[in-house]
């Protein structure tokens, strides 16, 4: 596997901002680690979003994610948002004009990955697993599947339960008026989904996450929806690492790669 830190310039941040790229590699001699990745293909791609207070490189510092993939032949592309829910903030940069639109540009320009949905994911953790469902919704004809593993799915009773969540970063994402009904709102996007357009969806949550009741509630709304999910809750499980490192194993053995 080949593990790139890359620095680019964003039109639509204005600025200079990273991603951390896996990509495919043929090798055979590299100890514990083998790829028939071939040289010429473009490679099917996960997109792994990170957590509110995490960053590019979370991803690979707090699981062994590279070793994960190194024999599926898929590239990760785990990009920089900082605090930003992968919205176009209201008082701040156009994160989810980047995330949805610009990003997937460029990552297509500059490594060698493929632009068919059937092999197109997205999946993330906490402010990622909300990140990789808006996409879901909101992108659906760009993915073939998505998961959120401890996400946070009902945004609008985030702001009174997390504590490292302050009042301040609220209103500077979402504004005085919240994201109630609009297009920020997971909840209100389901609500008005086509099931059958979406993609397929993998869902979990531990019981002891503070979390849990918003992933209920998007579980029930899926099941009434009778969209193509699959959802876990884990006894005991809370929000951290020890959690999602085992799940983002579970993740990539369900996601519908084509070998």
């Amino acid at each position: 596997m080949a593990l790139i830190t890359c620095r680019f310039y964003s039109d639509v941040l204005g600025m200079t901002t990273t991603m951390t790229v896996i990509l495919p590699q043929k090798t055979h001699n590299q100890i514990g680690m083998k790829s028939d990745a071939k040289e010429s293909e473009r490679h099917p791609v996960l997109y792994l979003l990170h957590g509110l207070s995490d960053d590019d490189s979370i991803w690979t510092r707090r699981t062994s994610i590279e070793r994960y993939v190194s024999e599926m032949g898929i590239a990760v592309v785990m990009p920089q948002v900082q605090r930003s829910f992968y919205t176009d903030m209201h008082y701040g940069m156009k994160y989810w004009t980047f995330i949805s639109e610009e990003l997937p540009a460029i990552a297509r320009s500059l490594f060698p990955l493929s632009a068919k949905r059937e092999e197109n994911f997205v999946a993330g953790l906490s402010m990622g697993g909300y990140g990789a469902f808006k996409l879901a919704l909101r992108k659906p004809e760009q993915f073939a599947a998505a998961a959120s593993l401890s996400g946070v799915l009902d945004i609008n009773v985030y702001k009174d339960r997390a504590n490292s969540f302050g009042i301040n970063d609220y209103q500077l994402i979402f504004g005085e008026k919240g994201p109630r009904n609009t297009n920020d709102d997971l909840i209100h996007l389901l609500k008005q989904a086509d099931a059958n357009q979406l993609p397929v969806l993998y869902q979990c949550c531990g019981t002891a996450d503070p979390l849990f009741d918003g992933n209920q509630t998007f579980s029930t709304l899926l099941q009434e929806k009778n969209a193509a999910h699959y959802y876990e809750e884990n006894e005991g499980e809370s929000h951290s690492w020890d959690y999602w490192d085992k799940k983002i194993q579970d993740v990539l053995k369900w996601l519908p790669l084509k070998y």
